[in-house]
């Protein structure tokens, strides 16, 4: 079998057991121990797929029940060859399909007003009910702050939040642009807790609809509110800017783009945090499979790509930090409550099994880019002036303990 060859040469750790289309069974030991998981492929042109594109053809094989794990769950198989990552895109045709995304990745990426909403609309625009099975309380769809690693995906994405917040130095009284807005949390809890007036941009109908119904239901409307606008079209100005898990979206084509309007809506003293996933390694491309189904027009750069770009604009990095192993423990958590309403999202919101397969692929295979190959998250904050925020990064700390306390003491 093709893809047995192919995986008997790269899987060093762990063992992968494959049963082919005609029921005979591959066994690939790897020098050091590790996860163990048996798939079998139904039919043979599923193998040859798999040996020739199988960063495409993996998922789509899950989805349709042409692969199915037979022993361990599919976590259990990506968690080996997350393991194995190095000596998989090592062989030949990785190698290459690598080097075609390269070339071909400002035309996958382009995202141009009008083309941005329908790519947003393929994943965001999808049976509200779906979100509210799997995601905190907040509806926080991005990487949540875990301060030990024992928290509760509610507190930390509250933590996650606050941190935010800290780091732009809010005063009552302000203008802050919400660009991505989701489902509003971000605004709203800014509005609540700092004083501060916030606007929201999304491109989706299905969140504009429930972050401003959520304004209202908080009593915020007066000072919190939604559109339905491409950011590009803004035309305020704004003492703070702050973009949470919006970035992905933007594409490297339009990088120069995006921070000259950045630098455009900032006031002169404005400061911006950008939240973001990214790559620990050179710029390259989007997987397949999830550009396809997940994400289209997606993109998590590498950090020289952003910064490359602010520089270009005369804007000032005052300070930038990376987050490791906080996706990878908020897929976790997502994974977890999707599988346990797995039952509820079929009757309640409507998908299939097929749905179901794909959805877990996705959080699957997310979690396991950020706990053993190259994904990451960055914050990066951005200034128009030098002197815009304080001289030592203490006042974040400061700043969430603060407003810790205050909401503690407030909830009392």
């Amino acid at each position: 079998m093709l893809l047995a060859k192919v995986l008997a040469g790269v899987v060093g750790e762990g063992r992968l057991t494959i049963i082919d289309a005609a029921g005979r069974t591959h066994r690939i030991q790897g020098a050091r121990p590790g996860p163990e998981a048996t798939i079998k492929i139904h039919t043979s042109w599923t193998g040859i797929r798999l040996a020739l594109r199988p960063r495409l053809a993996f998922g789509e094989a899950y989805m349709d029940g042409t692969l199915t794990v037979e022993d361990g769950d599919i976590y259990d198989v990506m968690e080996l060859l997350g393991r194995n990552i190095a000596a998989v895109d090592a062989t030949p045709l990785l190698r290459f399909s690598y080097g075609l995304q390269r070339v071909l990745r400002f035309v996958q990426q382009y995202n141009p007003i009008g083309k941005a909403e329908r790519n947003v609309a393929h994943h965001y625009d999808l049976d509200d009910k779906l979100y509210d099975f799997f995601l905190d309380r907040d509806r926080q769809y991005s990487c949540a702050y875990f301060n030990t690693g024992n928290e509760t995906l509610e507190q930390a994405q509250e933590d996650k939040k606050r941190h935010i917040a800290a780091k732009l130095c809010l005063q009552p009284g302000q203008k802050v642009l919400d660009i991505g807005s989701g489902w509003g949390g971000m605004a709203l809890f800014l509005a609540r807790e700092y004083g501060v007036d916030v606007t929201g941009v999304t491109l989706s109908k299905e969140q504009l609809a429930v972050s401003s119904r959520r304004a209202l239901e908080a009593g915020l409307a007066d000072r919190v509110r939604f559109k339905l606008l491409d950011y590009r079209l803004e035309p305020d100005r704004y003492d703070r800017i702050v973009s949470v898990g919006m970035f992905e979206h933007v594409g490297a084509t339009h990088y120069l783009e995006y921070f000259r309007k950045v630098k455009d809506l900032l006031t002169d003293d404005g400061v911006m945090l950008l939240h973001a996933i990214g790559r620990m390694e050179p710029p390259g491309g989007t997987n397949p499979w999830l550009r396809k189904y997940i994400f289209p027009g997606g993109y998590t750069p590498a950090l020289s790509e952003v910064t490359g770009a602010i520089e270009k604009t005369g804007l000032w990095i005052t300070d930038i930090e990376v987050l490791r192993l906080h996706y990878a423990e908020t897929l976790r958590h997502w994974r977890k409550r999707f599988l346990a309403n797995r039952e509820k999202i079929k009757a309640t919101a409507g998908y299939d099994e097929r749905f179901c397969r794909m959805w877990e692929f996705y959080l699957v295979g997310c979690e396991v880019a950020f706990r053993f190959m190259n994904q990451m998250v960055f914050q990066v904050q951005i200034a128009r002036k030098l002197d815009a925020v304080p001289l030592t990064r203490a006042y974040i700390l400061d700043g969430e303990r603060s407003a810790a306390l205050s909401q503690a003491v407030a909830a009392e």
